[in-house]
């Protein structure tokens, strides 16, 4: 049976409910190209600056997401992080690492600046830098409450947090769909959009040296034999053995700016999931305007009333099931939230000052 937007198919937009189909879905008009025959598992061909999506497979089947999902961390946590903070990383900071994580080389006893690990965590998916940052916005729990809360307020209802890095996890899934608004908000953070374009870096070593680092998304850098794609401006790549390969990429033609996302391709090898992005973006610029979109990324309590008949509504805050761990802490963080990301960011200052002096 077809999977039930929130609130049951009735609450749905026509548009909405269309997302919620199993299979392809697309509108062409006349002259429009083909949509490509690609075997993820699912996908979702969206421009990022009206939210339209253009086509879409099984947008809101729920997948593990890999480090996919670092992209809901970023949106968490970059807003309340200056850059420019120095901080020396404990032994604590580094623990719970899973077997087999990626890392960028994070050490205890290191002096990182916070720019420094948000390289780490885009360009080499570094799940040390993960809880490092993690731990200086409230820890590993608190972190995953509060990515759970921000995928609600985008209207990602289909993400479920529970290891903030993206590691595999019991019952933590994303979608298409969602990866897709995570990667269309991301573009919109002038700092987001810096790290996650970034081709390389240098990251501090030991003994004051420093090492190069580069992004592993190869449809970015053209490593291992892709080519890389033609006005690529990001998002993130991610793997596990649970997720398989998956994929948020965005790119910029002729004013236009597409976001793409691919979840598990079936065929191809490790590199598919980059074909397939690059099949979808081709698509996606070649149709322009010659299909009409079956849905949108934007939340439904973002979007002006439609129509003459248009009036007033009250708006409501969607919520996930009050059994659903993590939400008690939501609501917590969420009222904390409230005194603004200032205040935070002059907490953390005080607090890491008093690190590096003690």
């Amino acid at each position: 049976p077809d999977p039930r937007p929130p609130g049951g198919a009735q609450a749905a937009s026509p548009q909405r409910a269309v997302l919620y189909r199993s299979g392809t879905q697309v509108r062409p008009r006349p002259g429009a190209p083909g949509v490509p025959d690609v075997s993820a598992l699912s996908w979702v061909v969206a421009d990022a600056g009206t939210g339209d999506v253009l086509a879409a497979h099984d947008a809101h089947r729920k997948l593990p997401p890999a480090s996919t999902l670092k992209t809901l961390f970023a949106l968490t946590v970059l807003p309340v992080l200056p850059g420019g903070i120095r901080h020396e990383v404990s032994a604590g900071e580094l623990s719970g690492i899973g077997p087999g994580s990626s890392l960028v080389g994070v050490v205890e006893g290191g002096t990182y600046r916070v720019s420094d690990l948000w390289n780490g965590v885009f360009l080499n998916s570094g799940n040390d830098a993960v809880h490092v940052l993690a731990s200086l916005t409230g820890g590993w729990r608190a972190t995953a409450a509060r990515m759970q809360a921000e995928a609600r307020a985008l209207g990602a209802f289909d993400t479920h947090v529970r290891s903030p890095d993206g590691y595999d996890a019991p019952g933590q899934v994303s979608s298409a769909y969602d990866l897709a608004v995570f990667g269309r908000a991301g573009l919109r953070n002038p700092d987001f959009a810096r790290y996650c374009a970034k081709v390389d870096a240098l990251f501090p070593g030991q003994d004051g040296e420093a090492y190069g680092i580069m992004n592993t998304n190869r449809l970015l850098t053209g490593a291992d034999g892709v080519r890389p794609y033609p006005g690529l401006i990001g998002v993130k790549n991610g793997y596990t053995s649970n997720a398989g390969n998956t994929l948020i990429a965005a790119a910029r033609r002729d004013g236009r700016t597409l976001v793409v996302t691919v979840m598990n391709p079936q065929e191809g090898g490790g590199h598919a999931v980059y074909e397939e992005a690059r099949a979808l973006l081709d698509w996606g610029f070649e149709a322009g305007d010659r299909v009409d979109p079956v849905g949108t990324l934007v939340p439904a309590s973002a979007r002006p009333p439609q129509g003459p008949e248009a009036v007033p509504a009250t708006v409501t805050t969607a919520r996930p099931p009050r059994d659903e761990p993590g939400w008690p802490e939501t609501g917590a963080i969420v009222g904390v939230a409230g005194l603004g990301a200032g205040a935070v960011a002059f907490v953390l200052r005080l607090k890491l000052v008093r690190v590096e002096r003690g």
